[in-house]
């Protein structure tokens, strides 16, 4: 959603800051991804405007930070070109519809190889993953509020980063790109931060901004990209950051006996809703 090399310079940077080894892996996986769609023979826009590249990106992070041992290293780029791969398969399956593919190659290609550590010893999960029996599951709602951390995180949380800084630098790249891309993106985290707050979920992950991140993504997509120039755009992105609340809260349950992670998935399907949703309102409205 951000075309611009100077922003994807920063945003790299804040990650470098963070962890050194994570933006190694970032900068290598958007490496790989962006070559193979070159020799590949991809479209030379679609390459240009790194929709080859940010799931490559993204699964070698997440591959990174939620494997442990030293063959996560070889492992998140090894994802990251099976992402290429999952990617251009999506999107000429979806090349016929309204739906882009978004982060989903990315994030189906995760849960496949973060589950495969159950039956192959290659893959050892990390301690943060653990399978929780629903049945034994507590709520804590106990804490400190964090309410300024909360809303960086709930942008630097696209990238898997929850400090002060590496948050600011991402939102400095986003308005690098677009004045109008920074200011959705801090509507987006306010609004899921306040939803998820009014909704009263744990104060820990409101706090990482865990519950606002999907937020960001989905009023940038909505209103910005594939919403730009709509009367209702704005108003369609805020309910769509609104929505990604409950839907995060679901799917943390249903992935909370497998130790999964619900990673962008609730961007996906609010994003999918709305241009769905929209495409069918045209027609109502045209009849």
């Amino acid at each position: 959603m951000i075309e611009n090399a100077i922003s994807g310079l920063i945003i790299l940077a804040g990650i470098t800051f963070a962890n050194y080894q994570m933006g190694i892996i970032a900068f290598v996986s958007a490496l790989v991804g962006t070559w193979i769609g070159f020799v590949s023979g991809a479209e030379k826009e679609t390459v240009s405007r790194g929709l080859l590249g940010y799931n490559a990106v993204l699964t070698g992070l997440a591959l990174f930070l939620f494997l442990s041992g030293g063959q996560r290293w070889w492992i998140a780029i090894v994802g990251a070109v099976v992402s290429v791969l999952v990617t251009s398969a999506l999107m000429y399956v979806m090349r016929n519809t309204v739906f882009p593919v978004l982060t989903f190659p990315y994030i189906i290609l995760t849960w496949f190889l973060l589950l495969a550590s159950y039956h192959l010893g290659v893959f050892q999960l990390s301690s943060e993953l653990v399978p929780q029996d629903l049945a034994s599951a507590k709520f804590h709602r106990e804490g400190t509020i964090q309410f300024l951390d909360g809303l960086v995180d709930g942008i630097g949380q696209v990238y898997f980063q929850q400090d002060l800084l590496p948050g600011v630098m991402i939102l400095i790249g986003v308005f690098w790109a677009s004045w109008r891309l920074g200011l959705y993106a801090v509507t987006g985290t306010l609004v899921a931060w306040l939803t998820a707050y009014f909704l009263q979920t744990e104060i820990t992950p409101l706090n990482l901004g865990l519950y606002s991140y999907n937020g960001v993504l989905a009023i940038l997509a909505v209103s910005c990209v594939f919403g730009a120039g709509h009367r209702m755009a704005t108003l369609s992105g805020i309910c769509a950051a609104i929505l990604t609340v409950p839907i995060t809260a679901s799917l943390s349950t249903w992935l909370q006996p497998y130790g999964l992670p619900t990673l962008t998935m609730s961007f996906v399907l609010i994003t999918w809703l709305f241009l769905g949703a929209g495409q069918k309102l045209i027609r109502l409205g045209e009849e």
